[in-house]
């Protein structure tokens, strides 16, 4: 019962600032969140972690409400559930396992840049540009406009107080931190805003009826367009991978049953299911409600339903209250969330230790940052696919010249055409006057483009047969 209503006291700002941030009714974050807790927590897959919309879809969302608008979000979303449906009862959740750390911490981090330069302007009360760079370019703009603008002013001094209680909430003593720092900061700063009435923006309020807008058949006929199918594919693969990837971190802080990859990959679809027809907000399990549920003392997975309860009875019963919260505020949540993402401290460790793991991880960031979420992603995986072929191409070439009979060349490793210049270069540079003898058994793998190299090379020296070419192949 303590660790839902902590749950659910975390849950509260995150799911109204996720909402705005996407461009959707605050209303509908609540919604996803009650499917999270009372649909997915219900089923089986991990027991401890706790689904509701998330900061790391929120750039995703934005971009899909912008391109299609909010009535084919359920669409959308609906069509993914289904996906993670059918990839869990194809048992495909391992699979997420494989994929490159550097790319998820890229990843996260595009989704952090963005998010952050978004939500600074959501934080002044104006609106941002449509693109990553653009929203990047037009910060030193906005700052200098508040300057002369008290509304902005205002707005500003109250977001940056929510992001200040965040900050040190985990220094203050035990009891303190009871409340969670979400919470803390959101109900400071609009205590803040009540009390002095500041000329600021504030959460929109339509009640959670009014707010559920299930697809219509206009809206499903959009499906057929293959823009919305890579948006489709997008909202499943990074749900689906946000989702696991957090499974396998909620894992490592208790000593409960572990998570079934392909039974929460089926949970996390129904729950996208559901959402889609209620035209919500995409969900994903997430990290900071499921750290603090395990550490509130949950043991069972009846902590994460009972917070879906109390999020419906909230949004049953006191919406209204959602008025008097400044949208600054929720977005300094944000922006803190956001900063959050970004993983400096493993970037320095990654620079010093594996660099081209740490160029996959910025490569895959600024490539978000500037087209984005969904190609992206593609492009920081193609820069690991690439990492990895060269990586396991190592050739290593040595000469021995013993002087008094064929020069001996043995090659060990593999061959591929990635290292076929260094092949080429080491076989020009060999005597032409002297019989030359290649040894291949060291090699584990020689590709067809290598084999025709080699061939190629030694036909001319073997034409005379004067000094000719022996090869030796373990084939």
């Amino acid at each position: 019962m303590a660790a839902s209503v902590v749950v659910f006291l975390v849950a509260l700002p995150l799911c109204v600032g996720v909402a705005t941030a996407s461009g959707v009714p605050a209303e509908l974050g609540l919604v996803t969140g009650i499917v999270g807790g009372l649909v997915v927590g219900c089923l089986p897959g991990s027991s401890l972690q706790v689904s509701g919309p998330a900061a790391g879809l929120t750039v995703l969302v934005h971009e899909a409400v912008s391109a299609y608008g909010i009535t084919a979000l359920g669409v959308i979303v609906l069509a993914a559930g289904v996906l993670q449906l059918a990839m869990g009862l194809a048992r495909i959740g391992g699979w997420f396992r494989a994929v490159s750390v550097s790319v998820v911490q890229g990843m996260l981090a595009g989704i952090g840049l963005v998010l952050i330069a978004g939500q600074l302007y959501a934080m002044a009360d104006a609106t941002a540009p449509s693109t990553g760079p653009a929203k990047i370019i037009g910060l030193p703009g906005l700052f200098a406009g508040a300057v002369g603008s008290f509304e902005a002013q205002a707005a500003l001094a109250l977001g940056a107080t929510t992001i200040a209680v965040m900050t040190v909430w985990r220094h203050l003593p035990h009891a303190v931190r009871r409340v969670p720092s979400p919470l803390a900061g959101v109900g400071l700063a609009t205590g803040l805003a009540v009390l002095s009435d500041a000329p600021v923006a504030k959460v929109e309020v339509q009640g959670v009826f009014e707010a559920i807008q299930p697809p219509t058949a206009d809206a499903l006929g959009q499906l057929a367009g293959v823009s919305t199918v890579g948006t489709v594919l997008a909202f499943a693969l990074i749900a689906s991978a946000e989702s696991l990837f957090g499974a396998a971190a909620v894992d490592r802080l208790h000593d409960g049953p572990r998570t079934d990859y392909d039974k929460e990959l089926i949970a996390q679809g129904v729950g996208n299911t559901v959402c889609g027809m209620l035209g919500a907000l995409p969900l994903t399990a997430v990290i900071v409600r499921s750290a603090a549920n395990v550490q509130a003392g949950a043991h069972t997975k009846a902590s994460r339903v009972l917070h879906g309860v109390w999020l419906l009875l909230f949004a049953a019963i006191l919406p209204s209250a959602l008025s008097a919260v400044p949208l600054a505020s929720l977005a300094g949540v944000l922006i803190y969330s956001g900063g959050k993402l970004i993983p400096v401290r493993e970037w320095g460790g990654l620079w010093r230790e594996q660099r081209g793991e740490a160029v996959i991880l910025v490569a895959t960031a600024a490539s978000i940052v500037v087209v984005n979420m969904f190609e992206g992603v593609l492009i920081g995986l193609a820069f690991a696919v690439a990492k990895t072929a060269w990586d396991t191409s190592h050739l290593r070439l040595e000469v021995s010249d013993q002087g008094n009979g064929p020069v001996k060349v043995y090659m060990i490793g593999n061959a591929t055409f990635l290292r076929l210049p260094k092949m080429l270069d080491a076989l020009e540079a060999l005597p032409r006057n002297r019989s030359v003898e290649i040894d291949l058994t060291g090699l584990r793998h020689l590709d067809h483009a290598c084999r025709t190299a080699l061939s190629t090379w030694a036909e001319p020296r073997n034409e005379g047969r004067t000094q000719p070419v022996t090869v030796i192949d373990a084939s």
